[in-house]
């Protein structure tokens, strides 16, 4: 068994100072959860309002699943955009679409106004499909996707493949035909059951440093409305019609208004005064998945990447599979850090999971085996995983972040539900949240809080 060994916590600073809270406090907002979500909501409050924000983390900023992610920064959702037509019909869904892939906009905004200098990589990132119905689910999106105005992804599928005949007419202009090896080499593998590659724009960021540094700019900029409280545990939040109250142990929080920006799966209880009850909703909007991750060390002798492969021909978008990056790793310049990820295991009660559980021995064989069969790696070589980490992550139930006012007391708002591709989802909803609080009238989205679950 090997320890939980983030590779993106070792960057942080080791000499930041960290405050918990230590007196009764009044605010306009409170953030709950001091990881990309709230980060980024605060910086976008913090920028267009005129809003006092306090941000409250029950451990230290950044360590829960912004820092025990992949790395991978994505614009698409952990299900197929034909499925969100299916939701939502199509202009909803392809204004959501729109607004996720405007995140790196967003992204850019805050780099630049924080003056980040951090590791930031985007290029071309890949998917490897092994099945007909696979591809079949793929250009169905791209179908979707051109109707609804959206740049359809770049589809190669083998020349070789069995089914070209079998693909309907009507997606005739939405692939290439490629040569098999072509396929191979944009996956980096020699597995050659891949019969056709998805590519899209993609990146790779250090989420939990780019949380830090972020921090520091807010503390710098905004120092006179802005504070960050770490290791400070709230137990229970109180809603009245036009404000609310956390108990935070042994003192107090009283804000305006409170933000979740949490994986779902905190010990607190909502009491809502205000009306109908909250509590057993909001535990109920997400399930829990631990995702598991290795890193290993390599010569820095190729350009950063993101690969998702699909290794099992029966597997759909919503099914788990191997996804990797390879980024320049900050820590020793000669190298590229190598993070792999695809086991999984879903719970539906949070308390079962510790951060300070060991790393099972069976996840590091399922991905080392993944490495050997399908990354283009020596079989016989030996692989040093200096780093092996898992995360907790919350999934709505329908997949699609939730962000904005809970109906029931509009004083409660979220920016919740991680998905697995959280990054752009988390930016996007910082931004949304600030444009509540500026009153502009907003359009409906598909990231709009239901009623009921």
């Amino acid at each position: 068994m090997k320890e939980n060994k983030s590779p993106w916590l070792t960057q942080l600073r080791k000499d930041r100072v960290h405050f918990k809270l230590d007196q009764d406090i009044k605010t306009d907002i409170a953030i709950m959860g001091a990881g990309i979500a709230g980060i980024s909501t605060a910086f976008f409050l913090l920028k267009y309002t005129d809003k006092n924000v306090v941000v409250l983390e029950k451990n230290k900023l950044a360590h829960g699943s912004t820092g025990h992610n992949a790395g991978q920064v994505v614009s698409y959702f952990e299900r197929g955009f034909a499925s969100l037509v299916d939701s939502f019909g199509l202009e909803l869904a392809s204004r959501g679409q729109r607004d996720i892939e405007d995140a790196w906009n967003l992204l850019d905004e805050m780099y630049t106004d924080a003056r980040l200098d951090i590791n930031f990589s985007r290029f071309l990132g890949h998917a490897g499909l092994s099945s007909f119905d696979q591809v079949l689910l793929h250009l169905k999106n791209n179908f979707f996707r051109k109707r609804g105005g959206l740049d359809i992804e770049r589809i190669l599928i083998s020349s070789e493949a069995d089914f070209i005949n079998e693909i309907p007419h009507e997606y005739q202009d939405l692939y290439t035909l490629a040569v098999h090896k072509n396929i191979l080499e944009l996956l980096e593998t020699q597995d050659e059951s891949f019969v056709a590659v998805l590519s899209y724009q993609k990146g790779c960021v250090n989420s939990a440093l780019f949380c830090e540094e972020v921090l520091l700019y807010l503390i710098e900029k905004y120092g006179d409305r802005f504070h960050l409280y770490e290791k400070t545990l709230i137990n229970k939040v109180v809603l009245k019609d036009d404000y609310a109250i956390l108990d935070a142990e042994t003192h107090t929080v009283e804000a305006k208004n409170i933000i979740l920006c949490t994986n779902g799966f905190e010990g607190f209880h909502i009491l809502n005064e205000g009306g109908l009850d909250i509590d057993t909703k909001f535990h109920h909007l997400v399930k829990g998945t631990i995702g598991y991750m290795s890193g290993y060390l390599e010569p820095m002798d190729k350009n950063p990447i993101a690969i998702s492969y699909f290794t099992n021909p029966d597997a759909t978008t919503d099914d788990p599979y191997f996804y990797l990056t390879r980024r320049n790793y900050e820590m020793d310049k000669n190298y590229n850090l190598i993070s792999i990820g695809g086991p999984e295991i879903d719970i539906e009660d949070g308390r079962l999971y510790s951060r300070k559980n060991e790393f099972p021995d069976e996840m590091v064989k399922t991905i080392d085996d993944f490495v050997r069969s399908v990354y283009d790696k020596e079989p016989n070589k030996e692989i040093d995983y200096v780093y092996t980490w898992h995360g907790l992550m919350g999934y709505t139930r329908n997949g699609i972040r939730l962000i904005g006012p809970e109906p029931k007391n509009k004083t409660l708002l979220y920016n919740l539900g991680c998905n697995g591709v959280g990054i752009l989802p988390s930016v996007y909803g910082g931004k949304r949240i600030s444009e509540i609080f500026l009153k502009e009238k907003l359009e409906k989205t598909i990231f709009d809080v239901p009623e009921s679950i």
